[in-house]
């Protein structure tokens, strides 16, 4: 019987090789919405894993005021970033995998307490379990804001992979929930109502066999805003995570001008070097800012 990392790769494989078409869109639904719920599956396992048998790291107590996670490829500067902002020790080395569990520190900034998790790096297929790489991810999944380290001098490439990784199981950067509400019923059929036109490839036929594979025979579906398939896929599953996120360039003593002003095109960067402690304070406001923290100040009795 194949696994379900078998199954994903089957799948993966039908998608690439079937043609984008009107004609298409409904089996291309289809399969991503399989997709989906073998991936949420993968989640659960990882969720289970992290869970049990003790692991330092991967059930860290949230503590202060908000949660950040430090996610990224192996050797990116994540321990030196962790020291940097909060103090706390975290073993840096010139080779990979020094950090093989979540080291937590805490950053005092403008009065609040901010929980920064330094995460085990981690590698392209992480969502299915290689590396650790979905304990780590569930990890990442309770902060309030993931930052994404990278190295200013490695390939753009490595942020759509991680990005990709976070996607895969279940984590929305930078995203909104889609406004879809799906009201089930007894009895009736699908009562679709749709309050917004439909411009980026979802019709009745296709959002009818997505909720079908959800087994979501009778319903009433209101979609107030136009809506990808991925994301009306996500309002069926119900566990998505939306989560801010934010790019941390890290050595940048090590680009010319010129390369400074090609990452510049980046959104929601702030490029630094945690080893000279360049760019510090914005990269502590940027954080501030991307958690909606305020200061509450009461009346003194």
């Amino acid at each position: 019987m194949p696994t379900t990392e078998e199954k994903i790769k089957e799948l993966e494989y039908e998608y690439a090789r079937t043609q984008k078409n009107k004609q298409t869109e409904g089996h291309l639904g289809l399969i991503k919405a399989k997709l989906a719920k073998l991936r949420r599956e993968l989640e659960e396992q990882g969720t289970k894993s992290s869970g049990g048998g003790g692991e330092r790291g991967f059930d860290v107590k949230k503590v202060g005021d908000t949660r950040v996670g430090l996610v990224g490829f192996p050797s990116v500067g994540k321990s030196t970033l962790l020291t940097t902002l909060t103090g706390t020790k975290s073993e840096a080395a010139a080779y990979e995998f020094t950090t093989l569990t979540a080291i937590p520190g805490t950053m005092k900034y403008r009065g609040a307490r901010i929980q920064i998790l330094d995460l085990p790096g981690i590698i392209e297929g992480a969502a299915t379990g290689k590396g650790r790489g979905r304990q780590v991810i569930a990890a990442a999944r309770t902060c309030d804001l993931i930052m994404i380290v990278l190295d200013a001098g490695k390939p753009v490439t490595h942020k759509f992979l991680i990005e990709r990784e976070l996607d895969n199981f279940g984590i929305r950067l930078n995203e909104k929930p889609p406004c879809i509400n799906i009201k089930k019923k007894e009895r009736g059929g699908v009562d679709f109502q749709w309050l917004c036109p439909q411009t980026k490839g979802v019709t009745q036929d296709v959002a009818a066999r997505i909720l079908r594979e959800y087994r979501i025979t009778s319903a009433t579906v209101a979609v107030r805003d136009d809506v990808t398939t991925d994301q009306f896929i996500d309002a069926c599953d119900g566990k998505r995570t939306y989560i801010p996120g934010l790019y941390v360039m890290n050595k940048i003593d090590q680009l010319t001008i010129e390369e400074l002003d090609i990452i510049d095109e980046i959104p929601n960067y702030v490029p630094i070097s945690s080893r000279d402690e360049w760019n510090i304070d914005e990269l502590m406001e940027t954080i501030w800012s991307k958690c909606n923290m305020l200061r509450v100040y009461t009346k003194p009795k």
